[in-house]
């Protein structure tokens, strides 16, 4: 096996599991303050990576597709929570699961009804394609660093807004306790549609960075929403750190068992046998890691004690 080629496939693990972060942070916000289940994140994520597909058409800049997939997965997010979300809070949690499964109904017919069936393509701009040698002579997609980079950025930031800013230390005052904040005088309405926003935000962010590596097309969200669960269970449900920590143990227990476990079993079973058994393996692999997780932290690894 070369060291070269693990080396990659351990990037392209970070790189799977900082996207999966831009999903899961958003999704474990909106639980934690909002106690609601919104299974129309993944639809956020596809309606951003429409917006940027759509631009970049239009106009050739890529750079104006990403700000595009902000602002319409934002937008989005604040028509939706206005209309539909705000009159959950109050309702048990199959109400909230109904309403945001009849959510994925609409946007996923509404986006094909505007872009069509067929699916579109986000091109990597030419300052991005291409690769880069880093140390130790690995050969990497130029792009692919990119989005480690970007997602890496945005999760700074992410902590720095909750640890540091009065935003954030009303998102975490209404995460432990929303009926004291509000008697305070904190206006809850504006900060569940504002913790909303930017839930959508960091969703429509990774559909549109993730639109350039494979195509954009309606029901994308869906699978991608299923693994931010499996991230937030890992991570503690209203942590950002553990989105993160969740996320990237996701990324790379996911790409690394797929490239690991078939190799693994060719030492002992016929090849065709090898890779059979050990896809299957690695598909089945993050669940095990969560069920071993939640065996030893029922909260996740930084969830309430």
């Amino acid at each position: 096996m070369s060291w070269i080629l693990l080396a990659e496939q351990t990037l392209n693990g970070l790189q799977f599991g900082v996207m999966l972060f831009l999903m899961a942070a958003g999704l474990t916000l909106i639980f934690g303050v909002m106690g609601l289940i919104n299974l129309a994140h993944g639809s956020l994520y596809m309606i951003g990576a429409f917006a940027a597909a759509g631009t970049a058409a239009a106009t050739g800049s890529f750079l104006l597709a990403l700000a595009a997939s902000l602002a319409a997965a934002a937008i989005a997010g604040v028509v939706i929570e206005v209309t539909v979300i705000r009159r959950l809070y109050d309702r048990d949690h199959l109400d909230q699961v109904l309403a945001t499964f009849a959510l994925i109904l609409i946007l996923s017919e509404g986006t094909r009804w505007i872009f069509g069936s067929f699916p579109l393509f986000l091109e990597v701009p030419d300052y991005l394609s291409g690769t880069v040698t880093l140390p130790l002579g690995v050969e990497y997609s130029r792009y692919r660093l990119s989005l480690i980079v970007v997602g890496l950025l945005v999760a700074l930031g992410l902590f720095w807004m909750i640890a540091r800013t009065r935003v954030g230390i009303r998102i975490r005052a209404g995460e432990n306790d929303r009926e004291m904040i509000g008697a305070l005088g904190v206006d809850i309405s504006r900060l569940y549609t504002l913790v909303f926003a930017l839930g959508a935000a960091l969703a429509g962010l990774a559909g549109a960075l993730i639109g350039a590596i494979q195509s954009v097309q309606v029901g994308m969200g869906e699978p991608v929403l299923i693994l931010a669960f499996v991230v937030i269970v890992i991570g503690g449900i209203g942590s950002i750190k553990g989105a993160f920590i969740g996320a990237l143990l996701i990324g790379l227990t996911d790409t690394l068992g797929r490239f690991l476990l078939p190799k693994l079993f060719s030492l002992f079973l016929e090849p065709s046998a090898a890779s059979s058994v050990g896809a299957s393996l690695a598909s089945m692999s993050i669940y095990i890691l969560m069920a071993g997780v939640l065996l030893v932290r029922p909260r996740g690894l930084f969830g309430g004690t």
